[in-house]
């Protein structure tokens, strides 16, 4: 039986929609028509538009969610699917699974390797960013002595990742400070590749930091260190699906990201891209047959997983390409300069994000001063139910991050400014 003739023979299974409005592609879809033709600049503040993209969304209107940087809400149409893929793997998991779902693996990775128009056979699905990097950071061959260049702003578990090479193999971890925010993006460029040596084998940072939301100058470093032989790993964590670009246009070796984040997939998945002529060089964190060398997938080889969660990434995909990349930025850039305009002048407020479009999308980070970042997370919190995310950079600097996203109303925005400017004032 295929799975066209197992679905309509399950009637039991809610397989479709009772209403067509209720599904949140249909709402994109809807809103879309009135938008058609009309620059993303202008979208980014018609609130009629983005309400119905709310709408496509199960939230709670007595919580204000602002930090879409740890794990965004994902829409109804995928949080259907996943119900619907699991209760079609609980009805047989042993043959249901490895006959219907398993095999949707392939065109999953098709369509996540669409986002960012790369070959699906440089394409991996993994779990999360970090499952994705320490497979690069744990498989690539170094010897002892070898240096690997990052900065102090890299996430935590990466940086705890390559300082466990360091006791293991004895290579050396160089970690790079920058300010907040930085001069220019010359500067970054100029303080990462300024501690590379004759002895750097790997270039390790991030496409957006976790902290503040700086963009880096990948295509340049990768360019940099592309002519120079050594291989470049970027995080991604926080760019696939935030804001447009290509795996062509970075020129990485390795690029790792969560899904559940800027995607609004499942809870639970991941992507690495790792270029084609790497993958034989990387080993598996879980050990694949030699035949599967130079194949992508060795690096999927983990034993059972909740596949419900992987094949429900198609929708995840078509939800975000119904938007349209460029006009997503558009609105989450508009949100996150709101919310600053609205506090910039304030009395004891420094923003850390620089303005730029080519620095910054929708992630924003600032302190008050006075008030450490988790007590003003906390504040906010207790005070008006918005939550944030504390950041701190062990003797450098805290903040908290403010990430809205594609849900997040002018209501809610403006409510944040209005605690901001009470605190401020008070």
């Amino acid at each position: 039986m295929d799975r066209r003739a197992f679905m309509m023979a399950c009637g039991s299974v809610p397989f479709a929609i009772d209403h067509p409005f209720d599904h949140a592609l249909a709402l994109v879809r809807d809103a879309n028509v009135a938008v058609d033709g009309v620059a993303p600049e202008l979208v980014a503040d018609d609130e009629s538009y983005w309400l119905r993209i709310r709408q496509a969304f199960s939230l709670d209107a007595n919580h204000v969610n602002l930090n879409s940087g740890s794990v965004s809400p994902a829409p109804r149409v995928v949080s259907d699917a996943m119900a619907r893929y699991w209760t079609l793997t609980n009805m047989s998991p042993s043959y249901y699974v490895d006959e219907l779902l398993y095999p949707e693996v392939e065109l999953v990775r098709r369509r996540v390797a669409s986002v960012i128009e790369a070959d699906p056979e440089t394409i991996a699905l993994t779990r999360n960013t970090s499952e994705s990097l320490q497979i690069a950071q744990m498989g690539l061959p170094l010897s002892r002595g070898d240096e690997i260049v990052s900065t102090t702003q890299d996430y935590p578990r990466m940086i705890t990742a390559w300082q466990q090479r360091e006791r293991r193999d004895g290579v050396v971890l160089k970690l790079v400070k920058f300010p907040v925010p930085p001069g220019s993006m010359d500067d970054l460029y100029d303080r990462v590749m300024s501690a590379v040596t004759s002895r750097t084998k790997v270039i390790h940072i991030c496409h957006i930091t976790y902290t503040t939301g700086q963009i880096f100058p990948v295509q340049r470093i990768c360019a940099e260190a592309r002519r120079r032989g050594i291989t470049t790993i970027v995080d991604g964590g926080h760019s696939f699906a935030h804001f447009p670009f290509t795996i062509a246009e970075l020129g990485c070796d390795v690029y790792g990201s969560s899904l559940h984040k800027w995607l609004c997939a499942p809870v639970g998945n991941g992507v690495l891209y790792v270029r084609k002529e790497l993958i034989s060089r990387i080993w598996p964190l879980l050990a694949a047959p030699a035949t599967q060398d130079a194949d992508i997938r060795k690096f999927e080889a983990i034993g059972t997983y909740p596949v419900a969660l992987r094949v429900a990434l198609s929708d995840a995909v078509t939800f975000h390409q119904e938007i349209g990349a460029v006009r997503k930025a558009a609105r989450l850039r508009f949100l996150r300069d709101r919310w600053m305009d609205a506090v910039v002048n304030l009395p004891g407020v420094e923003l850390l994000t620089p303005r730029d479009p080519a620095q910054s999308c929708a992630i924003g980070a600032m302190r008050l001063r006075g008030m450490g970042a988790q007590m003003l997370t906390d504040t906010l919190q207790k005070r008006w139910g918005i939550h944030v995310r504390p950041r701190f950079v062990d003797g450098e600097f805290e903040c908290i991050r403010v990430t809205p996203n594609v849900f997040t109303s002018l209501d809610e925005v403006d409510l944040f400014a209005e605690a901001i400017r009470t605190l401020a004032r008070g």
